[in-house]
Formats: structure tokens, C-alpha cells, sequence
């Protein structure tokens, strides 16, 4: 765990009680700890454990991860791609505003290539944007459909009184969403899908994604 070490356990044999192994030591291990601005105590610490020791999300640099600073479209694709295996792409995206040298290039060509993402016009993703709910959503929908999971679920919106505030593109995501307990309400009756989403959320996000999906 994070706090205590493990144990795997010594062999003996049944019939003299000999000793035939001895067990290994698994050291206490707490990828958030790694972090000088992640506080272990709050809610999100599980999930960035999570999504840093599955290699889906990394610090920002300086020893920080900066868990309530909003994630962008870049880093979500970025993730993504991770998530799935980071495959090679055929060629780049016909987007203006992601270089060749980006760290995100082969993450957005993939996305791109794959349907995950359309971009926000012909030629503009807009990789340094904050990151919707919505947008999320439809990201995750995507990829999820890429990947052959079963998204037949929905639920209705109506018990959320903003419901109307979804877009149309994004309807039939967020209905996916809540049905599959991926992206749940702000409040009991408010989804704010324009809202953006910190680095911690879309952790936890993405650790309910993964939940949903391999369930």
C-alpha cells in the first residue's frame, strides 16, 4: 500500500515444515508522494497513483503535477494515445496550431487518424484550450468505440437542470458518460458541461473509464 510494506509470503513444505522460500519484500509505494503538490490526504490521491503507475499521466516538470490546474485538449489526447499503446501514425494532422515538434503531434495525428478527435475547425484543435466536460466525454466516447467497448448505455439528462447547456454534438456523449458513472454531475442536478476540468479530475475520469469499460 501506500503506507505499509507487503509481503508475499514464506513456502513451507506440508509434510516436514521445511523451509523452501522465503518471501519477498514489496516496499510501501505511493506514486503521488513523488509529487511536492500533491497532498495524499485529499480525494484525488488514489487516482493519480493510478494514472501515474499505469504511465497515463505524467508531472508537469519541477517535481509537480499540478493537480488543480485545468487540463488541455493536448494533454487529454496526449493520454490517449497512451492508453493506447502509442501506435505509429501515418501521417501528421492537417491542424495549423500543433508543430511537428510538438509533444503532442503523433498524439493528436493518432486521435485525428482514428476519429477520436475532429479538431475544433478544418485547420485549428486548439491544444493549449482547457478542456470541456463535454469535450471530454466525446474524447472518451470515441476512443472507447475505437477500441471495440460495448457504449450501448445511455441515460437521460433530464434530472439535470443545465441538461439543455450540453451541446448537440455532445448529447449522445454525455448521455454515455453519466450511464457508465464515467463523468457524474457536479451536484445532484447540474452537469456543467462547459466547465472545464482540473488535472485531478480527469485522473479520476479516467480511472472510472477504465473501471467501466473492463467491467
Amino acid at each position: 500500500t501506500c503506507t505499509e510494506d507487503g509481503y508475499t509470503g514464506d513456502t513451507y513444505c506440508l509434510d516436514c515444515g521445511q523451509l523452501l522460500a522465503k518471501g519477498e519484500l514489496i516496499p510501501a509505494h505511493c506514486a503521488s508522494s513523488s509529487f511536492s503538490d500533491v497532498d495524499v490526504s485529499k480525494w484525488y490521491h488514489n487516482c493519480i497513483d493510478y494514472v501515474v503507475d499505469h504511465g497515463l499521466m505524467v508531472g508537469i516538470g519541477d517535481g509537480r503535477f499540478a493537480p488543480n490546474t485545468s487540463m488541455t485538449r493536448g494533454q487529454l489526447v496526449t493520454v490517449l494515445y497512451r492508453m493506447a499503446g502509442e501506435p505509429e501514425v501515418e501521417m501528421a494532422a492537417p491542424f495549423t496550431d500543433v508543430t511537428e515538434t510538438s509533444y503532442c503531434a503523433k498524439a493528436v495525428a493518432w486521435a485525428y487518424e482514428n476519429g477520436v478527435v475532429k479538431g475544433m475547425s478544418a485547420t485549428s484543435f486548439a491544444p493549449l484550450q482547457e478542456i470541456t466536460r463535454e469535450q471530454l466525454a466525446v474524447m472518451l466516447l470515441r476512443y472507447a468505440d475505437l477500441c471495440g467497448y460495448d457504449t450501448s448505455a445511455r441515460a437521460s439528462l433530464k434530472d439535470f437542470a443545465d441538461a439543455a447547456k450540453v451541446s448537440d454534438y455532445a448529447a449522445d456523449a454525455m448521455q454515455w458518460a453519466v450511464a457508465n458513472g464515467v463523468i457524474n454531475g457536479t451536484s445532484a442536478t447540474t452537469l456543467e458541461p462547459a466547465g472545464t476540468a482540473t488535472r485531478a479530475q480527469a485522473a479520476t475520469v479516467l480511472v472510472r473509464f477504465q473501471n467501466s469499460m473492463k467491467s
